[in-house]
């Protein structure tokens, strides 16, 4: 049965069980399992989903990566990213690893990861710089490295999610910006230009907009702050075969590299706060986050291919918001991911289907509370 016969159709009205609001990771992925048993119609803004953070992530799967809040999403999820069946065929991890390095002054960065990670090998100076050779070995005087982090293919991952949600019989509308939410009689109702979208349940997987979604439907923002990340493509350094490095992060937060496609992704690790908004590279931040990495590798970065950015959504305590608002029924939301959204989508995208369709719960009633947007409700 064609997606567009799930949903009952009325004039310009489009009826379903679930609605979602926004086309990125969260919102495909956890689309794709709720239309296993509900009637699921998503709504993207832009031409195409994925446009705004989730096209520009660095991808990869850390496992220390978003601290103890993240931590049993990490497990749920690397399951899935092991073995990713319905969603692809083809494997969705490749090796890569994740160095740390830190100078003398920058030990405190590095020990504070440590304190709280698991599967982290101390190296020396000179396997670091072993590890990736442009390093100074100043630059890597202390360095510690997750040997099991795995670079992830975001396209084929959130295109296997968008062809579950088909395959399950949801319906994914692009170029339909979200104008009015309105709640009456149990029903939301959302205008849009291609019509009216009406559905008991709405999800907000917003990303950055995800304040705004909630204004729109009457209801108090939980306190997200979108932070710019710039991001750029630098060529390799001559004599240098990327591909066999790890991706290398200064513990400090001045840089980071990663190996792609026989270059260098690099980004002057910023998070700039930003209005939500299609975001665009600054200069001048990348002009400075390539004077801090010359600083502490021998390659000279003599030209820059491509520049980008994108903006990571953070709720005041850094955890994502996941639950139902306790202050309008069927409102669902699904945001401040932070920077850990593409390798939490599978798990997010679980807890969120298990709490729409009212199963049982992934996650702990203790890890639920500790997500649920009530945190931000004073009593």
């Amino acid at each position: 049965m064609d997606s567009a016969d799930r949903s009952d159709r009325n004039g310009d009205e489009m009826k379903s069980d679930v609605i979602i609001i926004g086309g990125g990771i969260a919102g495909v992925s956890a689309g794709a399992l709720i239309a296993s048993g509900a009637q699921v119609t998503l709504l993207e803004s832009e031409s195409m989903i994925g446009h705004h953070t989730t096209g520009r992530s660095a991808a990869m799967f850390i496992r220390n990566y978003g601290g103890p809040a993240v931590a049993r999403l990490n497990e749920i999820a690397e399951a899935v990213f092991e073995n990713p069946e319905g969603i692809s065929d083809q494997p969705l991890l490749t090796p890569r690893g994740e160095l740390h390095v830190a100078r003398a002054d920058e030990a405190e960065h590095l020990e504070r990861y440590l304190r709280d990670a698991e599967g982290m090998d101390r190296v020396t100076t000179e396997e670091a710089l072993q590890l990736c050779p442009i390093l100074r070995p100043e630059a890597a005087v202390h360095a510690a490295i997750e040997r099991g982090a795995q670079a992830i293919d975001t396209d084929l991952l959130l295109q296997g999610y968008a062809k579950m949600l088909r395959r399950n019989g949801g319906r994914i509308e692009t170029g339909a910006p979200v104008t009015a939410i309105t709640h009456q009689g149990g029903t939301w109702r959302v205008e849009t230009p291609k019509g009216t979208f009406e559905a008991p349940v709405l999800v907000n997987a917003a990303g950055a907009w995800a304040d705004q979604v909630a204004g729109l439907a009457g209801l108090a923002p939980v306190g997200l702050v979108p932070r710019r990340r710039n991001a750029a493509i630098l060529p390799a350094p001559a004599g240098h075969d990327v591909e066999t490095w790890p991706m290398v992060v200064n513990a400090a937060d001045r840089w980071y590299i990663k190996p792609e496609a026989g270059k260098l992704m690099f980004s002057p690790s910023d998070a700039v706060p930003s209005d939500p908004c299609d975001a665009w590279s600054d200069d001048m931040e990348l002009a400075e986050g390539l004077d801090r990495f010359s600083q502490d590798v021998t390659y000279e970065v003599t030209r820059v291919e491509r520049s980008w950015a994108g903006l990571r959504s953070f709720a005041p305590d850094l955890a994502p918001v996941v639950g139902f608002d306790p202050d309008a029924t069927g409102f669902w939301w699904l945001a401040g991911q932070g920077g850990t959204g593409i390798q939490t989508a599978p798990a997010l995208a679980a807890l969120s289907a298990a709490g729409v369709l009212g199963q049982p719960s992934p996650v702990s009633d203790e890890v639920l509370a500790s997500f649920s947007p009530k945190r931000f409700r004073t009593a």
